[in-house]
């Protein structure tokens, strides 16, 4: 018996086994976070790094096969198009006016002060298109 098939189990183990840890963690940080952006930016990294780390584990109990490049195609989409999807739907609630959750003071700090200033949204949307009060 070689030990070459040992280690490839072994490894491929630790990398399933890692990526599943990754993936509960962001389930963690989905309901403890406070607000939809520490929400997102948790679960957005640490799906990425889960989702990397189980392909790795399967492409290691493939082997070098079709299925491996198969697997290989498939991180690389998911690589490129889930942090093009949290990035679009963290602007959405942007867009539509979901503040982020402000520290203790009230304020958002040094953060973006100006980004998130909106009063000219918000009179915006009080008037009708011809410019009138509502």
């Amino acid at each position: 018996m070689t030990w070459l098939p040992l280690v490839r189990d072994l490894a491929s183990w630790a990398f399933l086994l890692s990526g599943s840890f990754f993936f509960l963690v962001g389930a963690v940080g989905m309901i403890r976070m406070p607000d939809v952006y520490t929400r997102m930016h948790s679960v957005s990294v640490t799906e990425t790094l889960g989702c990397g780390l189980l392909i790795a584990g399967m492409m290691l109990q493939a082997g070098f096969t079709q299925v491996s490049g198969k697997l290989f195609i498939l991180g690389a989409l998911f690589f490129l198009t889930a942090p093009v999807a949290t990035h679009a739907l963290a602007q959405a609630a942007l867009l539509m006016g979901v503040r982020p959750k402000l520290d203790d003071d009230g304020d958002l700090g040094n953060v973006m002060p100006v980004a998130f200033d909106n009063t000219d949204a918000q009179q915006d949307s009080d008037e009708n298109v011809d410019g009138r009060p509502s």
